[in-house]
């Protein structure tokens, strides 16, 4: 099983993308065939398919890379060509002097990859060949001028969409801690319940780094897209609800450890503790507002369409027994109203 998890993806890339390098591939051959007769264009081909990437920032970033290390392994394969002429010791020295030069001038491991794989291609392939080398060259920028522009032709990819469903999990698991830590407040609790509400609220982290990932993963999706002007507002919106949510994240699972540490069996029977409790419960459906304001297709909260936390909680002095975990939520719970009430 371990060895078929090493070359198996945990989810297929999408058939558009799949359609979109085969399509490039095969235009970027049977344009290079046309262009430049000869040798087969394994070069066009390999560039197009290569450069058909998941963002047009990545493809235009591709494409640049490939060109970079076929240009260099090329002019590499061409100096040693000249000096030492050829054989099998030549293309060994030549993969060796591709990867030093590359690592030399600080390139990418893919840069660097190509650069080597040039160098061979061209003295293994094109010796004796007049003009072999140059027609490498042309041939490579012009499948990753093509694999570019079919990236941009069919259908631009932008992963708006998969933000927003990390955004809305992360929220809508964001309310439940709440609501679970506003119930763990109001009844009994076992060692076991308190356990799996710290663990549970300590999901939260991964929870938000996945939605900030999908942030970042849709902002590099609108560089260089003509789609994009549509999307930025709206992705500039997710950022900052995200920025709200990772704030009470961070004060919802210190409010859980302390719940967790300081559980006594006579918390439930304290005043203070149930109306901390309500304003949780009310923290929770602001926090619910908030996704379905981010995104239309959110579910529209049962509770209203109105904030319910509004006004800071006021409270008596708590028991003698419970003044350190009553002052801790309270602390963490008023920056929760703050979060909230700017975002209102």
């Amino acid at each position: 099983m371990r060895m078929i998890a090493a070359f198996r993806a945990s989810r297929r890339a999408p058939l558009l993308q799949v359609l979109k390098s085969a399509v490039a591939t095969v235009a970027a051959w049977l344009l290079s065939a046309w262009l430049i007769p000869g040798p087969l264009p394994v070069f066009a081909a390999i560039a197009a398919l290569l450069v058909v990437q998941p963002s047009l920032n990545q493809s235009f970033a591709k494409a640049i890379e490939r060109t970079v290390g076929v240009i260099i392994g090329v002019a590499v394969a061409g100096v040693l060509d000249t000096l030492l002429g050829s054989g099998t010791w030549i293309i060994m020295l030549a993969i060796v002097v591709a990867l030093l030069l590359a690592w030399s001038l600080r390139m990418t491991a893919g840069t660097a990859n190509q650069v080597a794989i040039s160098a061979m291609l061209v003295l293994a392939l094109g010796t004796g060949t007049p003009g072999y080398a140059v027609d490498r060259i042309i041939e490579t920028m012009i499948g990753a001028v093509i694999g570019f522009i079919v990236n941009i032709l069919i259908v631009p990819p932008t992963a708006i969409a998969p933000a927003h469903a990390r955004l809305e999990q992360l929220g809508t698991e964001l309310a439940g801690s709440l609501d679970r830590l506003a119930g763990a407040l109001q009844r009994p609790q076992t060692a076991q319940s308190l356990t799996e509400l710290i663990v549970t609220a300590r999901l939260l982290r991964p929870m938000r780094d996945a939605a900030e990932s999908a942030i970042v993963t849709a902002t590099e999706s609108l560089t260089l897209n003509p789609r994009a002007g549509g999307h930025r507002a709206e992705l500039a919106e997710l950022r900052r609800v995200l920025d709200l949510l990772s704030t009470i994240v961070t004060q919802t699972i210190g409010m859980t450890r302390a719940v967790h540490d300081r559980w006594d069996p006579s918390l439930p029977d304290e005043s203070t503790v149930t109306a901390i409790a309500e304003q949780l419960r009310r923290a929770a459906h602001d926090i619910r507002l908030m996704i379905h304001r981010a995104d239309a297709a959110a579910a529209v909260p049962d509770e209203g369409d109105e904030p319910a936390l509004t006004r800071p909680l006021m409270v008596g002095a708590p028991r003698s027994g419970h003044w350190v975990l009553v002052g801790s939520l309270l602390v963490d719970l008023h920056r929760i109203h703050l979060t909230l009430t700017e975002d209102a």
